[in-house]
C-alpha cells in the first residue's frame, strides 16, 4: 500500500462514529466486488470508543435519512439517496456507468414500489450524471416523478457522448410522464425559492438554493453571457432540506470564490438566498446538522463564507480518498488538506466513503463506506 499522507493522518483523526443531538451515523462496509454484504434491518458502526456496535434502522414515516453510497469502484463521483416515508429522492448517480448497478442493488432494499418521487441531477460531469446516461439507466430502472437537473446551464457541448446520452434518457422518462423542472425555473416571482412539501404536517420539505449562474443559457449564450460560469461545477443545482428544525445542505461541485479573492458560486449561493443568511444569523452552534462536502471535499469549495453560514454539524464526503484521477498532487487530492483544516473549525464528526489504495492497480477499499444518517 502506498505510504498514507499526512493529509490523511489529519482526516482519519477526524472520522469519528458518533452519537447525539438527534442524528445518527452509521456505515457499511462494501466489498471490492459489486455484491452487498448486510441485512435488512441492521447496520454496523463504531462508537466513540472504537468499538463496534449495531444498530436497527427505524424506516417508519417519521425517519427522515440521508445515505451517501460507494459506487463499486475506484473513481470518484457522487450519489445521495434520501428516504422519508415511502418518498426516494436520488441526487444525482456517478461515477461510471458501472456504478448503476451498485446503486440499484442499495435502492432495492429501501425503494419498494419501484418509484423515485425525486430524481436530482446537479450539473453535467460524468461523475455525478454517468448513472443517468447508462444504457441501462436510473430512469430505465425506476419510474421517476419529478426530475430536476441544470436545464440549459451547461458549458457542454451539442454531440458531446454522455451529454447526449443524459438528454436522450432523460427525455424518454418526460415522455413517459415525469415532471420536468429545470433548476432555473424553481424561483418564484417574488424572487423566492419554490418549496416542494414531501409531509406538510411534519414540515418535512427542500427547497431549490437560487444560483445565478442557472440563468445562463447555452443555447442563448449572447443574450445570458453575464451569466455563464467558467467551471461546469458551479452550474450546480443546490438544494436545503428541512426535517422539522433539522437542515440538510447538498450544493454538488459548487465552487468558492475565496483563493481566488473573488465571489464565487458558494458565496453568491450565501447573498442570494435568505434560508442561507437566516442559518448565518440563527446564533446557533450548529446551522446544518448535515452538510454533504462540496466537490468532493476539494480544496476550492466549502469555503470560509459559505462555512460560516451553516456551521455544520455533520459532513459526509464522497469521494475515493487518496485517488490520483483527477491530480496525483497531495494538496490536490481529495478530501484536501486545506477543506479538512476549514472544517475542523467546525466539526470532527467528518465521514468519508471510499479509500484508494493503489490506483494503478485499480484497488480500493471502504474508508466508512455506506454512510447513512438519520
Amino acid at each position: 500500500m502506498k505510504k498514507i499522507t499526512n493529509f490523511f493522518v489529519c482526516l482519519m483523526a477526524l472520522v469519528l462514529g458518533v452519537f447525539g443531538g438527534g442524528i445518527y451515523i452509521t456505515y457499511k462496509t462494501l466489498p471490492e466486488t459489486d455484491e452487498l454484504v448486510e441485512t435488512d434491518s441492521l447496520f454496523y458502526s463504531f462508537n466513540a470508543n472504537g468499538e463496534v456496535n449495531t444498530t436497527s434502522f427505524d424506516n417508519s414515516l417519521n425517519t427522515f435519512s440521508v445515505h451517501f453510497l460507494e459506487l463499486g469502484n475506484k473513481y470518484t463521483g457522487d450519489c445521495t439517496y434520501i428516504k422519508y416515508g415511502n418518498v426516494d429522492i436520488l441526487i444525482d448517480c456517478g461515477s461510471r456507468s458501472n456504478s448503476v448497478d451498485v446503486v440499484s442493488n442499495y435502492l432495492n432494499k429501501y425503494v419498494t414500489d419501484n418509484t423515485l418521487e425525486y430524481v436530482i441531477i446537479t450539473h453535467a460531469h460524468r461523475d455525478h450524471y454517468a448513472g443517468f446516461a447508462a444504457s441501462n439507466s436510473v430512469f430505465d430502472l425506476y419510474v421517476c416523478e419529478n426530475i430536476i437537473d441544470f436545464g440549459n446551464a451547461t458549458n457542454q457541448e451539442e454531440g458531446a457522448a454522455t451529454y447526449e446520452r443524459y438528454k436522450k434518457e432523460r427525455d424518454a422518462e418526460i415522455s413517459l410522464g415525469a415532471n420536468y423542472i429545470p433548476a432555473i425555473s424553481c424561483r418564484n416571482a417574488d424572487n423566492t425559492n419554490r418549496e416542494f412539501i414531501i409531509d406538510e404536517i411534519n414540515d418535512v420539505k427542500f427547497e431549490v438554493l437560487y444560483n445565478e449562474y442557472s440563468e445562463y443559457d447555452r443555447t442563448r449564450p449572447n443574450e445570458t453571457a453575464s451569466k455563464k460560469a467558467s467551471s461546469e461545477n458551479d452550474y450546480s443545482v443546490c438544494t436545503l432540506f428541512s426535517f422539522g428544525d433539522k437542515k440538510f445542505l447538498f450544493t454538488g461541485d459548487l465552487e468558492s470564490g475565496e483563493t481566488q479573492n473573488k465571489q464565487g458560486g458558494e458565496e453568491k449561493l450565501v447573498s442570494n438566498n435568505k434560508s442561507l443568511l437566516d442559518l448565518r444569523d440563527n446564533g446557533k452552534t450548529y446551522g446544518v446538522s448535515l452538510y454533504k462536502a462540496g466537490h468532493h471535499g476539494s480544496k476550492t469549495s466549502s469555503g470560509s463564507e459559505l462555512l460560516a453560514a451553516i456551521r455544520p454539524e455533520y459532513v459526509g464526503v464522497c469521494c475515493c480518498a487518496g485517488s490520483e484521477e483527477y491530480k496525483a498532487a497531495p494538496e490536490n487530492t481529495f478530501p484536501t488538506q486545506a477543506f479538512i483544516d476549514r472544517i475542523a473549525i467546525y466539526t470532527d464528526k467528518v465521514f468519508v466513503t471510499t479509500l484508494c489504495v493503489d490506483w494503478g492497480k485499480g484497488v480500493y477499499t471502504s474508508f466508512n463506506g455506506n454512510i447513512v444518517v438519520w
